[in-house]
């Protein structure tokens, strides 16, 4: 499914012709240019789209704030009062510069090392072992986005979160609303709201008996550090950062690898290959479409234009991440690359929190998901790429074997 380049309610940095971003944006890129484009949500900022540019911005959150409290306020939205914006930053990684965001990231530090991920390794394979059980007892032909893809990363995080098994179902769908530009953002906000009010109820009862799952973790370490709102928002970032993006990427890295049928063999049956597969996987397919917008703290230039304080900036990072200038061959697929200082986690300070998490579930998900069906097939029709979601993915995936 291609993206019309001409689409007018998607902008130039979220056009896709299937994998790749459409050449308009390669050609901003290759040129050099930084043009003004107008996001979704109604504000005005100026692109970057080189790797050199983009990395540059994620490095210095001194002279590019995160903080959207001295940001112009989102047309539709100027009527919000204080109390009303608040919530949408409590715990919100992205949307707090240092020092707040290293007072609350090093709440989490410990969840997300290496040797914590080693840890929970078991309980991912039970969990994707299950689920592949699941879609096999369901016979074929199946669609892998809502039968694998969306589950696995969904179950991973709700049970590392300690969400009851009986709320779980609810999550993607709303969670979906939550970043579908294409939804009008009064309802995004509805959602988002609804969202935050569950994390908040769910905080509260954990602080009457702490389990041992995350939430848990947070109250009885840093209960008395963190207000209530901040540990909801925390566990509400988690939540919607924690699936989404796993789950677009299990789902575009299957087909990526479907039409690669070598690359495929190669992840299927020789465990080494998996780690640098998954790394050229996150470059080639960018699922995270762009930053979020930077505020410009001093009058600062790219690209020979002059970009002044006050003003708002915004990162492509599939642009970023097939710039020339960064890797050869971009546009090429090859598992065998390896990491390349791939953009795909953010870089700097607020480089994911998750992406130890993520790329063991991949590490896991897609060799596993291919040798349980090693006859693995796209159906006719059966992809379907949704084109107007800050985070990139399919719809539907629809496979037989």
């Amino acid at each position: 499914m291609t993206i019309p380049a001409s689409a007018p309610e998607v902008p130039v940095y979220l056009r896709r012709d299937g994998f790749t971003p459409t050449p308009d944006l390669g050609r901003l890129r290759d040129a050099g240019l930084v043009e003004r484009v107008t996001t979704p949500f109604g504000l005005t900022a100026w692109l970057l789209t080189r790797h050199d540019d983009v990395r540059t911005v994620l490095a210095d959150p001194a002279r590019f704030s995160n903080d959207p409290s001295d940001m112009p306020p989102l047309p539709g939205l100027d009527d919000l009062t204080d109390d009303e914006r608040a919530p949408l930053r409590f715990g919100n990684l992205l949307g707090v510069d240092p020092p707040e965001h290293t007072r609350l990231r090093r709440t989490l530090t410990a969840e997300f090392t290496l040797r914590r991920m080693r840890a929970l390794e078991p309980r991912v394979r039970r969990i994707v072992d299950r689920q592949l059980a699941e879609l096999a007892g369901r016979g074929s032909p199946v669609d892998l986005v809502t039968g694998y893809a969306l589950p696995v990363p969904s179950l991973v995080i709700c049970e590392l979160l300690g969400v009851p098994a009986a709320d779980r179902a609810d999550f993607n769908a709303q969670t979906s609303r939550l970043i579908d530009v294409s939804v009008p953002v009064r309802e995004r906000l509805r959602v988002g709201r609804g969202l935050r009010d569950y994390m908040s109820d769910l905080v509260r009862r954990a602080r009457l008996a702490p389990g041992d799952d995350m939430i848990g973790m947070l109250i009885r370490e840093h209960g008395h550090d963190l207000t209530h709102a901040e540990l909801a928002g925390l566990a509400n970032f988690l939540l919607l950062a924690g699936h989404e993006t796993t789950a677009n990427m299990l789902a575009l890295g299957t087909l990526a690898l479907l039409r690669h049928p070598a690359q495929l063999a190669r992840v299927r049956d020789d465990p080494a290959a998996v780690t640098p597969a998954v790394e050229e996987l996150l470059r080639w397919l960018s699922v995270v479409q762009a930053g979020v917008p930077r505020l410009v703290r001093a009058d600062t230039e790219f690209g020979g234009v002059r970009i002044p304080a006050g003003d708002l900036v915004l990162l492509s990072l599939p642009a970023a991440n097939r710039d020339p200038t960064a890797v050869e061959r971009p546009d090429e697929l090859d598992i065998g690359r390896g990491a390349v200082g791939h953009l795909a986690f953010g870089h700097g300070v607020h480089h994911c929190i998750g992406a130890p998490l993520a790329r063991m579930e991949l590490r896991i998900g897609l060799p596993a998901l291919l040798r349980r069906f090693p006859d693995l097939r796209i159906e006719p029709d059966g992809v379907v790429f949704r084109p107007s979601h800050v985070f990139y993915g399919l719809s539907r995936l629809v496979v037989s074997w």
